[in-house]
């Protein structure tokens, strides 16, 4: 009876969610986190957690095509997971490998468009999961429904500093006049191909950073951050939907402030002109013929006072 109570209450708290959003953001990033405590409170191997993550994925890309998001970006393998056991790091990349080739084949995939397509320093994994990432990218290429992106063997520091240093190197050769140096020349060196501006991060797993994830799409452009406790094996639509009804509670407050902001400033620059135009008005009257002055009145920046019936 308790369970069916807590069902039932998930069941209308999540539809509630659903009609308090109106516009979702169109890229969302995830940190995938907490997939090795989730097996290490289990008693199980990390390989486990990170395959019961896997299951999760799937749902948050179901849940993405409900709110008409159009880019997800996942936070599948940093560049400083390298340093990790290789008895750990064997079986992600298999599990890499095999989910790769799996959504590449799944027949919902191609129903709905996805494309996937990896971003990071993807030389440096094993060879399995480069013919991995290939195969997924040839076979989805005409696809234009949606947009996965993939963050593998990705680190947004080294993504930038590579950048920097093809600029400089191309600027260096008299390749590139440093004038045209533009966000579209960076954005053209950043790795592989390039993504959306991000409007949402979320990290799941209870730490509160964001871990060098998409700084340059994400920073830049002053993205809306969830964090929530839940490892990702136990992420639910539920806090999918917080996620999204914090981003647009952001921008709904931001387009508040932007719009008493400016007419904060439009006042503050009719003050401005009305000062102006009184200044000039009594040099006016100073310049004037005697007997003339009056005809040049202050302008009063308000609103002229009704006539008395009188």
């Amino acid at each position: 009876m308790l369970e069916r109570c807590r069902s039932w209450f998930e069941s209308a708290y999540e539809r509630l969610l659903r009609r308090e959003i109106g516009a979702p953001p169109t890229h969302v990033a995830i940190i995938q986190d907490g997939n090795r405590r989730y097996a290490r409170e289990r008693g199980e191997a990390a390989s486990e957690g990170h395959r019961a993550g896997a299951s999760t994925t799937e749902r948050v890309l179901e849940w993405c095509g409900d709110l008409g998001i159009e880019e997800l970006t996942l936070y599948a393998f940093s560049t400083e997971n390298f340093d990790r056991p290789d008895e750990e790091l064997e079986p992600l990349f298999d599990l890499l490998a095999e989910k790769l080739r799996e959504f590449a084949d799944s027949d919902r995939v191609h129903q709905e468009g996805v494309r996937i397509h990896a971003i990071g320093d993807v030389d440096r994994l094993p060879q399995r999961v480069r013919e991995a990432v290939r195969y997924a990218e040839t076979q989805t290429a005409a696809n234009d429904g949606f947009r996965l992106n993939v963050a593998i063997a990705y680190g947004g520091r080294n993504e930038l500093l590579r950048a920097a240093r093809d600029v400089a190197t191309d600027v260096a050769a008299g390749a590139l006049d440093p004038t045209n140096v533009d966000v579209a020349e960076v954005e053209s060196r950043l790795y592989r191909e390039p993504v959306r501006d991000v409007d949402l991060i979320v990290r799941t797993g209870g730490d509160e950073r964001t871990s060098n994830f998409l700084p340059w799409h994400a920073n830049g452009n002053e993205a809306a951050v969830y964090f929530c406790a839940p490892y990702w094996p136990e992420f639910s639509r539920v806090d999918f939907l917080r996620a999204v009804r914090t981003y647009e509670s952001r921008e709904e407050s931001w387009q508040r402030t932007r719009t008493d902001r400016a007419t904060a400033l439009v006042r503050a620059v009719a003050e401005i002109e009305v000062a102006e135009a009184r200044s000039v008005a009594r040099r006016l009257r100073d310049h004037l013929p005697g007997g003339t002055p009056d005809l040049v009145a202050e302008p009063s920046g308000t609103e002229p006072e009704p006539e008395s019936a009188d």
